[in-house]
């Protein structure tokens, strides 16, 4: 997915990302937004994402960088979105690192 192929699409992701990380108390600049967008087409290249799934991957890495993650977490994280063979299992991985289980 490249944005020249979807300019408005491009314009509304990024747009979101500057304004999470502004409300996130860390707003980031046009070239970190646009490092983001670019690491989440990479990640999700072998598939093709629906707008909400590829917002909500470019979301978790925006949160990641923001918290200064380990990078041997966001290794992992990039290394299971790779292995996704369809987006239902992008969607199962990004809510099985946000739910929080009791025991």
């Amino acid at each position: 997915m490249s944005h020249e192929q979807e300019p408005d699409f491009y314009l509304s992701i990024q747009e979101s990302l500057k304004q999470l990380s502004a409300q996130l108390g860390s707003p980031l600049d046009e070239t970190s937004v646009i490092q983001i967008y670019q690491n989440a087409s990479e990640l999700l290249s072998h598939l093709s994402p629906s707008p909400l799934t590829f917002a909500r991957v470019a979301g978790t890495l925006l949160v990641y960088q923001l918290q200064n993650t380990e990078p041997e977490e966001i290794k992992w994280f990039n290394n299971q979105v790779k292995q996704c063979l369809d987006e239902e299992e992008v969607e199962e991985l990004i809510e099985s690192i946000y739910r929080t289980d009791t025991l």
